[in-house]
């Protein structure tokens, strides 16, 4: 197989970036409206939050003349501490790029031309009519990226739309990075957005396994300025693990690290439940009042001493000893683990069990804990009572579960590519990038050139959209009103509970649309009504009629503040305009302690279900896959790592961003790996895994664990050739190394294994030439 190629030594001056052609955005006039609302010259302040990730945090921010001069961390945020990341801080340059969509795209032989609004949706909408007489709906299918997921009415229309269709085909990011929380919490809890959090407030021991949230924040929490929380913890004299096979920067921060060899964090799991159970370290009263299964979780338990799992976690017996010592004895501990365990071999298991510790040992529901928050609504008891988030769909290809309405992302290509019944022959792409994200991403453009429809909803032209038959410009989140997404606005996923509103701070540019109005038009154009319901479709019209009487000067769109506002009274929490006054946020009532067990469980029982069949049934299979550890020892696995200035695969096209030497991304090895393989600093390598090959310089890191290497994510845009900055950079796609397919994928939450990939490393051969990236 052809390598990904790259310089023998790497650039480190800065790069001479060509304009963007002018077919990706036209320069125009900005939108009358900014005048509207204040006068030429002034300056004035305004609140909103970030969008960027998870930890949502309050922005503060200057303008002049209805431009963003500056964006600052809103000191009097009510949650977060006047605290922000170097993305949230630049994000208006980041949004602000020439490259940025503009106006509805069509593929025209090898490029695009501009057209309008109108054609677009009517082509598109006729071919969705045809898809549907002559096949089936499920013929077409939609990829819903993390973007989508911090808007609160981007994923509802983008469902409304595939519901209106009749489509199950619906795949999703989450399969990449945390479909087996999702899984397992339907399992254990009855409801897949039934997520535990520490109550890092209070904790007295905390175990974090595969995070770094002082570089990624925190997953399924929303915490702000993560290094202040882990110091406070520590001086408090609260005891503090990261496992991780890379000692990180939130290692650094507080608390002691403990190497872990990548993917065998099942196995540690299985240890740490086995010395609680044989320590009796067990709320035996609570187990019986509010939990089922824990006889079952003590027979397998039973064979996996800390002794026996060293020998391929490489976790010392006495360390584990150690901190399940402290775990036990802490008045409120936790286990937390994230992305470098969910995307391993073993997620699903692996936080099964971890939840399983925190729940028999009494530290679930207890105040210095894990948490179950409660947001603007009880959630989980809404979507058991009506069907969302737990259909019971099988994929055609592998016969997988959906979970959380989703197929697996890992399966796309093989759905598109194999003939029959229900073929995916149309994709939406909504809020994301598979060309990076997904698992053997070349295998997977492959798949999207045999597609008949190929619709990219998003707001730079990526990789993924330099394979669309049309692209539709979309709003930026400093382009549109919002409140917090779903995890903090429905589940109070929250270390300090919050609500906040904002309207748009800026205008949209050309022709740019939101994606709410976007699946309402192409409901209309394709004959399927929002959610199927003609009520729903013909109100919501008439509704985006009225504001285009009132609001001529902008593209028809409908009244996103006054559907946040009818969300929010519906909730009894008020307008939107009543939110908007309290500037800072508004606090909501704090978690509590006792507020869960026996009250918001939604399983058949009511009760935890510690020992589900389909878990109990995939731990059989551990003894093989403990064998086939012992078998290869010194085999080298492939981590992923992340620097502050990226974010999945869309900040590489910001020029500040990808300086230098940081024009590329690196393969991180130790140096006494390097030395076996007989490369140093700056030369370059050959990785190549069961699937691919990609050419990347090396860096050596003692902060690496031996046999390991970390190849950070979220690279490899040569193919985007819309994108000025991004494609001249000359980092390769790390998941190019990763398998797709259904037998490689976990059974139990469709998951792909994007990290602790088994690899190999050599001195790169041939020619080192990085003219063409064509992404091979």
């Amino acid at each position: 197989m052809r390598p990904v190629g790259t310089l023998s030594k790497v650039e480190t001056h800065r790069r001479e970036v060509a304009k963007p052609p002018a077919k990706w955005g036209e320069s125009i006039v900005m939108n009358q409206t900014r005048s509207r609302t204040r006068s030429e010259g002034s300056e004035e302040k305004r609140y909103t939050f970030c969008r960027i990730c998870e930890a949502s945090c309050g922005l503060e921010i200057s303008m002049k003349d209805g431009e963003i001069t500056q964006i600052r961390p809103d000191p009097n945020h009510v949650a977060t501490d006047g605290f922000s990341c170097v993305k949230g801080l630049k994000q208006h340059r980041i949004f602000a790029s020439e490259d940025r969509l503009k106006y509805p795209m069509k593929r025209v032989g090898d490029g695009f031309e501009r057209i309008s609004w109108e054609q677009a949706l009517e082509e598109i909408g006729a071919k969705l009519r045809q898809l549907r007489g002559d096949h089936s709906p499920d013929s077409i299918a939609m990829y819903v990226g993390t973007a989508a997921g911090f808007s609160v009415l981007h994923p509802v229309f983008a469902q409304g739309f595939m519901t209106g269709l009749g489509s199950a085909s619906m795949y999703a990011s989450a399969t990449q990075d945390c479909s087996n929380k999702f899984a397992v919490a339907n399992l254990v809890y009855g409801f897949p957005f039934t997520q535990p959090f520490p109550d890092l407030e209070h904790i007295n021991c905390l175990i974090v396994a595969g995070a770094n949230p002082v570089i990624s924040k925190w997953s399924f929490g929303q915490v702000s300025n993560p290094a202040k929380k882990l110091k406070a913890m520590e001086k408090r004299g609260g005891k503090l693990y990261f496992l991780d096979p890379r000692k990180t920067e939130s290692a650094k921060v507080a608390g002691e690290h403990v190497f872990i060899r990548p993917s065998t964090d099942v196995f540690f799991f299985l240890s740490f439940l086995h010395e609680v159970i044989l320590m009796d370290a067990v709320d035996h009263e609570r187990v019986k009042a509010f939990m089922n299964g824990y006889e079952s979780l003590v027979e397998l338990v039973k064979p996996w001493s800390p002794e026996r799992t060293e020998s391929v976690t490489k976790v010392p017996a006495d360390t584990l000893r150690a901190m399940v010592k402290d775990y036990v004895n802490a008045d409120g501990a936790a286990l937390y683990c994230s992305t470098g365990v969910n995307m391993g071999r073993h997620g699903a298991m692996a936080f099964w069990l971890q939840e399983c510790i925190n729940a028999i040992t009494g530290n679930l529901d207890k105040r210095g804990g894990s948490l179950v928050g409660r947001g603007v609504i009880d959630f989980p008891k809404f979507g058991k009572k009506n069907g969302i988030l737990v259909r019971s769909e099988r994929s055609r290809v592998g016969d997988f579960p959906s979970v959380n309405d989703a197929f697996p992302g890992g399966l796309l290509a093989d759905e598109i590519l194999t003939p029959g019944p229900k073929q995916v022959r149309s994709l939406f792409v909504t809020g994301g990038n598979p060309l990076i994200t997904m698992p053997n991403s070349n295998r997977l453009r492959e798949a999207l050139r045999k597609l008949e429809l190929l619709v990219v909803l998003d707001i730079l032209p990526t990789e993924t959209a330099a394979e669309a038959h049309y692209i539709l410009p979309c709003t930026s989140p400093l382009q549109r009103p919002d409140l917090p997404f779903i995890f903090p606005l429905m589940l109070g996923l929250q270390t300090k509970p919050h609500l906040q509103a904002t309207r748009r701070v800026l205008p949209p540019e050309g022709e740019q649309r939101d994606e709410a109005s976007i699946y309402l038009q192409l409901c209309k154009a394709a004959g399927a009504p929002l959610f199927g319901s003609r009520i729903a479709q013909w109100m919501l019209q008439g509704m985006q009629r009225v504001r285009s009487w009132f609001v001529r000067d902008e593209q028809p769109g409908v009244p996103q503040e006054w559907l946040l506002s009818f969300l929010l009274r519906i909730t009894g929490q008020g307008s939107f305009k009543k939110l908007l006054k309290e500037t800072h946020g508004r606090e909501r009532p704090g978690h509590k302690a006792d507020d869960f067990l026996g009250k918001r469980v939604y399983t058949d029982s009511s009760k935890v279900e510690l020992a589900p069949p389909s878990l109990l049934e995939a731990a059989e299979k551990l003894e093989a896959e403990f064998s086939l550890e012992l078998e290869n020892p010194q085999e080298l696995r492939l981590i992923t790592k992340r620097a502050v200035t990226t974010h999945n695969s869309w900040t590489h096209n910001f020029d500040e961003f990808v300086r230098g030497e940081r024009a590329t991304n690196y393969l991180y090895m130790h140096p006494k790996d390097a030395e076996r393989t007989g490369v140093s600093d700056g030369d370059v390598v050959d990785v190549s895994s069961e699937t691919g090959t990609v050419r990347v310089p090396i860096k050596t890191l003692d902060e690496l664990m031996e046999g390991t290497v970390a190849l950070p994510h979220g690279w490899g845009h040569q193919n985007a050739k819309g994108l000025s900055v991004a494609s001249q950079t000359h980092g390769v796609n790390a998941n190019i190394l990763a398998a797709d397919g259904p037998e490689n994928l976990d059974r139990l939450s469709g998951m792909a294994h994007l990290t602790g990939i088994p690899v190999s490393v050599s001195p790169a051969e041939g020619p080192q030439n990085t003219k063409d990236w064509s992404g091979l």
